[in-house]
């Protein structure tokens, strides 16, 4: 099988497939242009899982750009399938859409509320979107199009003259099973279908009835449901007769003139293959066991005088804090909804720094603070050079594209310290602006815009992903009660804070002063280092920063103390401290 090997080496995956792509586009097609490959199915949301069939190609795509070759990255919108299932969002909600399993799904009308004309170019267009400020740069076909215009025609005709000798192919593992595999974790139909990413592989490889095999299915004229059997096929004249078992109409046509009807799923790939002069293109794990779409296609395609992509097995996409993956369980998150709560730059980085086949996750949880951090320090280091040339060369791939560099935040402070203010002010800007502004005093924000579009992500993120027993709401009064059974350690603690936050005033100097009050009762210096200090000292910054979140919002934990403080203000910190 011609699939790039996959070293556990910690170089650059995207320029060594980019080397094997260049040199096998040279031998294939010298003088052409690279082309690569995705294949997407708008058959519902399509999410982050999905979205790795199109990054891995574009990835690779984009290095070969940089190097001056002539690229296309082909994304073929599976809008020819069938619907297959009503999506868990809908169904149970409106039976009606039942109905229309088996037409196309250019046929099925779009989700209600909808601006677009059918069911496909709803969810295509949310992608289309998303690729956009992704900066993946792509050229779109439409297999509605393709094989309702007659662009496939010959190779049906190939197909069907050819049908004995798909047949042969398609039988070697028609009852095979494939072989138990040794896995560290099991692997069930969601996780398969969430990694699956060019067409239906699960859709049968062709009727064999009576008549023989046939590797095209008709889209009955009745009522446009793929239910059809072919009866008779004549290859001279092409005389096609077909009956739908779904209606009882029947109907005989000439397949040279015809246009309502597809081949089948695992035919069809590899003649798309042979057809685009496809150099790589990636598929998902359920594409490793015998007689799958992948495997089988890289005989078919022979039939059709092309040769099998190069490409890697891509593993699965989790997301942190959810259960695993499956459009078809509802409330998956697409590409669009990461990039409500996160920069282009990091979503494109994480499918940039792990290899097509390492799994990985995607964070909507508190996960995504720390995802920042790293983020920020990876920035660092490639700003002072001390990166290592992996993680620049990942770096490099996330902020920018062979067109150019995508827009990026101004000034990108740190993401929990935005989530932090974006929760306290709940949409008050001028609030956020004036907190924000107080950061860092001898460089001050002067206005929001510096901070976005990272400060709205972060203020999206809080908005839908923070639960809402886990906001911060600053109290409104101070709690006399507990000022007031507080003994006289807890009264010199806020003495010192109290003391300390005109001198203090900014992100940096309230971190020092907070973690500073309890050494300083302890007897050492403020700026003592946690080697110099006994144990008992972190217990005691413990308690002291639970006291300082019982006071200001009333409860043990919240956001960071010292963006908290200037969240508040100093004059109502004094208020609620008792001062």
């Amino acid at each position: 099988m011609p699939i790039v090997a996959q070293s556990t080496e910690t170089t650059d995956w995207v320029s060594r497939f980019a080397d094997e792509v260049i040199a096998e586009s040279e031998r294939r097609a010298p003088g052409k242009p690279v082309v690569v490959a995705s294949g997407l199915s708008p058959s519902g949301p399509i999410h982050l899982g999905n979205l790795r069939e199109v990054m891995t190609p574009h990835l690779v795509a984009d290095e070969v750009r940089r190097r001056g070759h002539e690229v296309r990255h082909l994304i073929s919108w599976d809008d020819y399938d069938r619907y297959r299932k009503v999506p868990a969002g809908i169904a149970g909600v409106d039976e009606s859409w039942a109905e229309h399993i088996g037409k196309p799904l250019t046929s099925v009308p779009a989700p209600a509320g909808s601006a677009y004309p059918n069911w496909a170019e709803h969810f295509k267009a949310a992608m289309v979107a998303s690729l956009a400020e992704l900066g993946v740069e792509f050229d779109g076909i439409s297999q509605t199009e393709q094989y309702t215009s007659g662009v496939y025609r010959e190779q049906i005709l190939h197909a069907m003259r050819h049908r004995q000798d798909i047949d042969a192919i398609l039988a070697q593992y028609r009852t095979k099973k494939a072989p138990a595999k040794k896995s560290q974790k099991p692997v069930d139909e969601a996780e398969l279908e969430a990694a699956e990413g060019s067409g239906a592989a699960a859709e049968d490889d062709g009727s064999s009835g009576s008549a023989g095999y046939f590797p095209y299915k008709p889209y009955c004229g009745n009522c446009e449901k793929d239910l059809t059997t072919v009866t008779a096929y004549d290859d001279d004249s092409t005389e096609l007769t077909y009956a739908c078992t779904a209606c009882g109409f029947s109907e005989t046509v000439r397949l040279s003139e015809f246009n309502r009807g597809k081949l089948v799923w695992k035919v069809d790939w590899p003649m798309r293959w042979a057809y685009e002069g496809v150099i790589f293109e990636p598929s998902g794990v359920d594409h490793s066991s015998p007689g799958s779409s992948f495997q089988v296609g890289g005989q078919i395609v022979g039939i059709f005088g092309g040769q099998q992509p190069i490409g890697p097995m891509y593993a699965f996409v989790g997301i942190s804090g959810m259960a695993k993956m499956s459009s078809s369980k509802g409330g998956v998150p697409t590409p669009a909804d990461a990039l409500r709560i996160m920069e282009p730059q990091l979503l494109r980085w994480l499918y940039a720094r792990r290899r097509p086949n390492q799994s990985f996750k995607i964070a909507f949880d508190q996960e995504i603070q720390r995802l920042y951090d790293e983020w920020d320090r990876l920035d660092a280091k490639v700003a002072d050079g001390s990166a290592l040339p992996a993680d620049a060369a990942a770096h490099s791939r996330a902020v920018r594209t062979a067109a150019g560099e995508l827009p990026r935040t101004p000034r990108p402070l740190p993401y929990r310290t935005l989530a932090s203010v974006a929760d306290i002010t709940a949409g008050h800007e001028d609030q956020a602006l004036r907190i924000l502004s107080e950061l860092d005093p001898a460089d001050p924000l002067t206005e929001l815009a510096e901070a976005r579009p990272r400060y709205d992500k972060a203020e999206a993120w809080i908005n839908t992903h923070v639960p809402a027993d886990q906001r911060t709401i600053v109290r409104r009064e101070p709690d006399a009660e507990l000022l007031k059974s507080l003994d006289e350690q807890g009264r010199a603690s806020l003495r010192l804070l109290l003391d300390g936050l005109a001198d203090h005033w900014s992100l940096d100097g309230l971190t020092h002063l907070v973690y500073g009050v309890p050494k300083v009762q302890a007897g050492f210096s403020a700026d003592a280092t946690p080697k110099e200090l006994p144990p008992e000292i972190k217990t005691a910054q413990r308690s002291f920063f639970a006291l300082l979140y019982h006071l200001l919002v009333g409860r043990d934990t919240g956001p960071r103390l010292p963006t908290l403080l200037l969240a508040v203000g100093q004059e109502r910190v004094r208020t609620l401290l008792g001062e």
